[in-house]
Order: C-alpha cells, then structure tokens, then sequence
C-alpha cells in the first residue's frame, strides 16, 4: 500500500532563544528535522510532505538537500496541529498517512513499522507510551486495545491526568479519512488550537476503531529547550557508540570519540581518543583513525591510517594502505593506494598516484582567489618537503620536486623539477647586520 509522511516543523521554538528556526538545530551533525525524515524513510514513503512556518526558506533548504523530492508546505498561521496536518491536503496520493514531528528526532524505523502495520487492525493509530513522569504530556483513554480518545492535559479532569499512558502526537490513518476527519475539528479548548488528537474522538463517533502502539519513553523525546538539545546530543552518542562497538569497532576512549547521525564505521577499524565524526564518513574495515583527528564528507579504505591531528574535508577518499599523518589537511583529493602524507602538508582538489610519497610542508596551491583548479600528481611520485604546486598543474609518474620548489609548470614522468632561486652567501654580512640592530634596539631604551 501507498504511504505518504507529514513531517510538522513550522513551529517557533521560542524556548530555543535563537533566530534558528527549532527544527534546523543540528543533532549529531544533522538538522532535527533530518532525523525524523531518515525515520521515516524506512516505511519507503511514496511522498514527503514537510509543513514549515517559522524561517520557511531555511527548512525548505535543509529539508531539499536532504531528499530533493521532498515537498515543503507553508503554514502561514499557526493554529494548532490539525491545522498543520490540513495544509498538506492535496500533496499525497493514496493511501496512508503518517504525521511525525521534525522536533522529535529518536523514533526508530522499527517502531514506525509497527504502527504502520497496525494499521490492518484499526482505522486509526496513534504512538503512546509510559512516561515515568507524564506531567503535561495527553492523554490515551483507552478500554482494553481499542483508544477512546486522546486527552490533552490543559483539558483533562483529575482522573484522566491520572492516566501514566501518554501520547506521542504520532499516528497513522488512510489520508482520505485523516483529512475528512480535520475538517470536523473545532477550538473549543483551553488553548482554542485545533488539535490534531481530537480525531480520534471524532472516528469513534462514526464508528470507526482506533488503536494505540507503544514504544519506549526515550523515542518520543521531543527538543523546547537547549538543555533538551544537549541532553539528546549526548544520548544519541551513548547510543550510536554502543551501536559501533557491538559491530566490532575498537574506540579506545569511547566517550571522547563524537559520531554523526549517518557515520558508518566497518568492523575491526580502530578509532583513537578525541576523534569528531561529521555527516557523511565511511570508515573501510581495518582502518585506523588516531586520536584528534576531525573528519566529514570522506571515505577512508581499508587498512588507511589517519592522524593524530589530520583532518578529512568533504571528498576526500583515501585508498587502502594510505597513510596520512599529523598536521595533514585533505579536501576535495583522491589518494591512491598506498600513498603517504606524513605531516604538516595541505592537499586540495588534487588526485595523487599510488604509492607517491608526499614531504612535509607541501601545500597545493589550489585557490586564485576566484576559482579552484586541479592538482594531478602521478604513480610512484616524490614531493620534496615544502613544495609549492601551484595549479593546475600536473606532475608525471616517477618525477620528484626539490625541497623548498615552487612548481608552476607540468613536470614530466620520471623528470626532477628543480624551482627555486640559486642560493648566495654574503661573508660576514649577518654579524654585520645583527651589530646594527643590537645598537639600534639599545638606543631606543
């Protein structure tokens, strides 16, 4: 059966304290409107339909770079979720709908399934669970399996505040149905919102069932605050760490190590202390990350050694047996196999042939201040320490560069480019020159 996403994220966040709108505040990398769509994926959406508000043209941004295909709708007053839900009418084919929150971002695929699939039993299902503390949240008034009616705190009677099972704001309906189901919902509450939990009443009214599925506590985490940001950052490392060592990675101080939402790191690959994981890294089996090394956007191979103190810019690809040592920068370069940057060197738009040997303090010059422009350096290669390569240039297979050259032509295979002027010695001219700016120092006091 077709199925389509709600994703809800045109909320303030007035409690964040900030000119970001809530949901683009970054979560492991990511913004939080992204986790719950990477959720949501799992359910193999037909569409992605995003309800944005507050600072629309940054969560269309953030949300089409994502997933292109998705759809962003405005919700230009915002007058409760039912409301919200309403303005994706006539963005969703058939079939059915699932309303998530782009401010709850730790509800996993697997729960997702469980609610779609409950589907085959009820007309409507709504995510509950238990809260330790359920304070402020609604709540499910049920009888046996089947939900009577959703409750919201500011409305319930002393007995319904009683209820420890509590809702999630997550359900799931046939789109047709959901849709039919806003157009009754009125205001008449504390708040005067239109509540997207009075369709549930409302479905029982007509006769039809509703149902609940439950998950743990900690899914159903919703972000008001800073603090809650923080809290969440550092539940989702404890998380995504103990995911990584279960596979079989080796983290030698495992609470140092930062991991983005997407990080994908093989099994018996070795991550040293005080390594940052930005979106989009590949860590190869057998690899070796050493301690301080910062990395997104890159793909290391298997066997690699990366660091201490490198760091790995987007599109950097690093082959197997590749060594890059510390103080090393790598952007936008392909290293062959086998290829070693030892230190203090800067290589930018640039493929290196396997096995070429990179001194230290090599720097390609890839930047005129407009444009960027390409470094190609060939197999078996050596570049003497501090060498300039000013692009676009190449270098052959087999050639070498002298120790302090600046290398502003192609030098070919096997050739020894050699740019850099002839040294001169003046005889007593330092001794000289040091007496003069001794006595001028002294006779400045």
């Amino acid at each position: 059966m077709a199925l389509s996403l709600i994703i809800l994220a045109a909320g303030q966040g007035t409690r964040m304290n900030s000119d970001l709108p809530k949901v683009l505040h970054p979560l492991a990398g990511a913004p939080l409107v992204v986790h719950a769509m990477a959720a949501g994926r799992a359910l193999d959406p037909e569409r992605i339909v995003v309800v944005a508000g507050h600072g629309a043209a940054q969560v269309t941004q953030a949300v089409q770079e994502f997933d292109p295909e998705a759809q962003v709708v405005l919700q230009d007053e915002q007058l409760g979720t039912a409301h919200a839900v309403a303005q994706a009418r006539g963005h969703l084919g058939q079939g059915d709908a699932v309303v998530l929150y782009g401010d709850t971002p730790f509800i996993t695929p697997e729960t997702l399934e469980r609610l779609v699939a409950a589907r085959r039993q009820h007309d409507v299902v709504v995510l509950g669970f238990r809260a330790l503390d359920p304070g402020r949240y609604g709540r499910l008034v049920t009888s046996g399996e089947d939900l009577l009616a959703i409750v919201e705190w500011k409305d319930a009677s002393p007995e319904e505040r009683e209820i420890e099972l509590c809702n999630s704001g997550v359900l799931a309906a046939d789109a047709g149905l959901l849709f039919d189901l806003i157009d009754q919902v009125g205001n008449a509450n504390a708040a005067g919102e239109y509540y997207l939990t009075d369709i549930v009443g409302l479905a029982r009214a007509r006769g039809l069932s509703a149902g609940v599925v439950l998950c743990d506590e900690a899914e159903t985490l919703g972000i008001n605050t800073r603090t809650e940001l923080a809290a969440a950052e550092a539940a989702f490392q404890i998380r995504k760490r103990a995911e990584l060592l279960e596979t079989g990675v080796t983290m030698q101080a495992a609470d140092t190590v930062f991991l983005a939402y997407d990080t994908i790191i093989g099994r018996d690959a070795v991550i040293g202390p005080n390594v940052v994981f930005g979106p989009r890294v590949t860590v190869e089996s057998g690899a070796e990350i050493r301690a301080f090394c910062h990395l997104e956007g890159c793909h290391i191979s298997r066997g690699a050694t990366v660091g201490p103190f490198a760091r790995l810019r987007p599109g950097a690809e690093l082959a197997e047996d590749v060594h890059v040592g510390n103080f090393v920068e790598i952007k936008n370069a392909i290293l062959d196999e086998g290829v070693k940057v030892g230190h203090l060197t800067y290589l930018g738009d640039a493929t290196v042939g396997e096995h070429t040997n990179i001194g230290a303090g090599t720097v390609t010059c890839n930047y005129d201040g407009v444009m960027k422009h390409r470094t190609t350096i060939g197999r078996q290669a050596f570049i003497g320490s501090d060498t300039m390569l000013v692009a676009p240039v190449t270098i052959g297979d087999g050639a070498l560069t002298a120790s302090g050259s600046v290398i502003t032509m192609d030098v070919p295979s096997g050739a020894l480019a050699v740019g850099r002027t002839r040294q001169v010695n003046k005889p007593g001219l330092a001794t000289r020159l040091f007496e003069k700016l001794r006595a001028l120092k002294a006779a400045r006091g």
